[in-house]
């Protein structure tokens, strides 16, 4: 039976079943070998009468035939011998057919096996008596070959006889037994008398059949003895008084005479007349008392077949009682155990699947939990199952410890992160503090390039401590209150990034972002363009596409590198979408993880697809709740914003030389026009609608520009420059600069923006107009 991977219930079941169904077994067993022994000692007295006395019956005729067949034999010229002989043969074929037919009719199927084995041999044996008979007729058979022959017909009833009286019972076994000896006893009597008889009709009488008739006398007086010590007192005491009586003393005396005569003379010591006076009443008490003696030994089987059946009617009752009482009592501790295994695997299941998981939820989600109540001490009891239980609660109870600490340790872990990404960010702030005070006070241009290099660094600094601080769980210190422009925060995500000069970014619709999810986004969108510029080649530009959807604004983010395979995509959205727990060994996707957590906490959807230049696209869904249209007080309203500064268009032909031509703004403001600088190996391009980037003498006065070759021409010696250099001149200058940053922050801003509640700054392109983008 194979029982593995069933339940549990099953196998305490099949545990339970084995010993009840060998108990069930056994009580069947001892029910039906008891029930049976009584029943066969009830059936002894009727089953002697349906087939024992037919039996005996026919072998007296036997006995009758054999005795005839011999004196036939013998002196087979006497006239009526042989019609004698033939009567005798008609009788035994009537008892013999009786015999039969008792047995086919009713007792066949009520008779053991041996004995209807028994049966089958003598029904064998009778089949030959026709050859037998015609041979005696023929007179071609010996008086002692007959005798044997007749021999070996009536041997097979007497085993016959002690099957029908084989029983459990000793005591009854051996009287049966023993009334099968004294029914021998009188077969020796007869095969005595019949060898006499042969004797004196022939008038002689050999050695061998002295010899034989003597051994008959022995073995009967033999087993008298033998068998009748085994009856009851009474049944002594009944053949005993016989053997005392006249008939057996004739008997006996006439025996003596005959062996004592010898050979040649017991023929002639008696007659056949005085011999049958002698032999046959004995013969006719024996069969007599013989019947009477089993139909007593019937009477004496009954009380104990009786006795037998109430023991096994009780013992089958109490084993019955035993049976139920240990399929209850199996029963009631099967179901204890499965009740309590079942107990146990609720617990275990309800540990492992509900409360661990629970304080592993409240964990990490920041919350304090309190060992005692999430896995409190229990009593359990003192048995095996206890002893589970209470392993159960020490294991829940380990578990719960273990993981405090993990989340104590990694509190910790976190505030030190926090602790030094404040630290970090003061000093950053006090940096682009400083920073922003050099540039407005200084008066080179190389200077201030340098500072407003100095200056994107810091801020791609800042940005890197607010990642530590949001990989530790914390908001950033970076708050709006106002809605901000959604062009000016994705500027100040190009601002973030080290290959800003290389991103592109498209018109988008003039709408304005809630305060507190400006710094989010604007981080977010850092990180996007972060790994858009660092997975794509250096030559290749990044766009930035926007418009509004039904549920929001999206912007798409599309580079040109290589991409990522299908299975890393998919890894890759999994973690944009579920937002995992950060783990300190993933360090080489932290950009991911930070940009999960920054639009779980917004409800902005990020997903990374492929893109049509063949790199990827990062596709951001900004939520309507996020957007508005408002704009903060004194601000103009525009359709479209180009990313700081106009796009400007061409002209056909070329002004005068000396002279640039003249640009117009697409919004048309009046009387305000933008001049672009010249194309040649110094100037520096901006990209299309990406962040503004500083072309040189591009605000100045053009009385104040130089000719291209002055600028090309070695770098004067730092000794010499304040002797070269007037301070008018330099004052000047940057007035001028000044004054052309005002007028493009002007003119993006629209024609009634003066009044804003933002004054101008000088701070570097790419920062929002908050100052510094804090």
């Amino acid at each position: 039976m194979r029982l593995r991977g069933k339940s549990i219930r099953r196998k305490i079941v099949a545990l339970l079943m084995v010993p009840l169904v060998s108990l069930t077994g056994l009580w069947a067993f001892a029910t039906v070998i008891t029930g049976n022994e009584a029943v066969r000692l009830l059936s002894v007295a009727d089953i002697m009468r349906k087939v024992g006395y037919p039996a005996d019956d026919m072998v007296r005729s036997l006995q009758k035939e054999r005795r005839q067949t011999l004196v036939y034999l013998a002196d087979p010229r006497r006239g009526d011998a042989l019609a004698e002989l033939r009567e005798r043969q008609r009788l035994t074929d009537r008892t013999v057919a009786d015999f039969r037919a008792r047995f086919h009719d009713g007792v066949r199927d009520e008779i053991a096996a041996e004995a209807a084995n028994r049966f089958h041999i003598i029904e064998k044996s009778l089949d030959g008596i026709e050859g037998l008979r015609r041979k005696v007729e023929d007179n071609t058979l010996t008086r002692y070959t007959a005798l044997q022959a007749y021999n070996e017909l009536v041997e097979p009833y007497y085993d016959f006889l002690g099957s029908l009286s084989a029983l459990q019972d000793a005591g009854m076994d051996r009287q049966g037994r023993a009334l099968v000896g004294i029914a021998r006893a009188r077969e020796a009597l007869s095969r005595q008398d019949a060898l006499l008889a042969a004797a004196l009709a022939a008038g002689s009488m050999s050695r061998q059949d002295l010899r034989s008739f003597s051994d008959r006398v022995a073995e009967r007086r033999v087993l008298y003895s033998t068998h009748l010590a085994a009856l009851p007192d009474s049944e002594q005491k009944i053949f005993d008084d016989y053997w005392r009586g006249a008939h057996a003393q004739a008997l006996r005396s006439a025996e003596d005479t005959v062996i004592l005569a010898g050979a040649a003379r017991a023929a002639h010591v008696t007659d056949a007349q005085r011999w049958q006076a002698a032999s046959g009443p004995v013969l006719d008490d024996l069969g007599r008392m013989g019947v009477e003696s089993a139909e007593r030994f019937g009477a004496r089987v009954r009380p104990v077949a009786i006795g037998v059946l109430i023991k096994a009617a009780i013992a089958a009752v109490l084993g019955l009682a035993a049976l139920v009482t240990s399929l209850v009592i199996s029963l009631r501790v099967g179901r204890g155990l499965v009740r309590d295994l079942r107990r146990l695997r609720k617990e275990a299941h309800e540990i492992s699947g509900v409360r661990l998981p629970a304080v592993m939820r409240r964990l990490a989600a920041g919350e304090r939990v309190d060992v005692d109540a999430e896995a409190p001490r229990r009593a359990h009891g003192s048995d095996e199952f206890g002893q589970v239980g209470q392993a159960l609660d020490t294991l829940q109870r380990a578990a719960v410890e273990a993981a405090v600490k993990q989340a104590d340790m990694r509190r910790g872990v976190s505030d030190v992160f926090v602790n030094l990404a404040r630290r970090s960010q003061v000093l950053l702030h006090r940096q682009l503090t400083l920073l922003d005070t050099m540039e407005r006070r200084t008066e080179d241009t190389d200077e201030l390039a340098d500072l407003f290099r100095l200056d994107h660094l810091t801020t791609r600094m800042r940005r890197h401590a607010e990642g530590l601080v949001i990989l530790s769980g914390a908001a950033p210190s970076r708050q709006w209150r106002k809605p901000i422009q959604l062009m000016d925060v994705v500027r100040a995500a190009v601002g973030e990034v080290e290959a800003y000069e290389r991103i592109e970014v498209r018109r988008l619709p003039r709408l304005a972002l809630n305060g507190p999810a400006v710094a989010d986004l604007t981080h977010l969108l850092a990180e996007l363009l972060e790994n858009a510029t660092v997975f794509s080649p250096p030559h290749t530009t990044v766009q930035v596409l926007g418009e509004r959807v039904s549920n929001g604004f999206t912007l798409e983010i599309h580079d040109r590198g290589l991409g990522l395979t299908p299975d890393a995509m998919l890894e890759a959205n999994l973690r944009l979408a579920e937002t995992p727990e950060f783990e300190l060994s993933d360090t080489d996707r932290l950009g991911l993880f930070v940009v999960s957590r920054l639009a779980q906490r917004q409800g902005i959807r990020v997903s990374l697809q492929t893109s049509p230049y063949g790199g990827t696209t990062a596709v951001v869904l900004i939520p309507s709740t996020l957007l508005t249209d408002t704009l903060p007080l004194g601000g103009a309203r525009r359709t479209e914003d180009t990313g700081g500064r106009p796009l400007p268009r061409k002209r056909p032909a070329p002004g005068p030389a000396g002279a640039e031509p003249a640009l117009r703004p697409l919004d048309g403001g009046p009387g305000e026009q933008h001049h672009q600088a010249p194309d040649g190996p110094d100037a520096e391009r901006t990209p299309t609608g990406g962040l503004p980037r500083r072309v040189r003498q591009a605000s100045l006065v053009p009385q104040l520009k130089e000719a291209p070759a002055a600028r090309t021409r070695p770098e004067p010696d730092p000794a010499d420059a304040g002797a070269d250099r007037d301070a008018e001149e330099v004052r000047a200058r940057m007035a001028a600069l000044q004054r052309g940053w005002e007028r493009g922050r002007e003119h993006n801003d629209g024609p009634g923006h003066r009044g804003t509640t933002n004054p101008p700054s000088t701070t570097a392109p790419g920062t929002t107009i908050e100052g510094d983008g804090r």
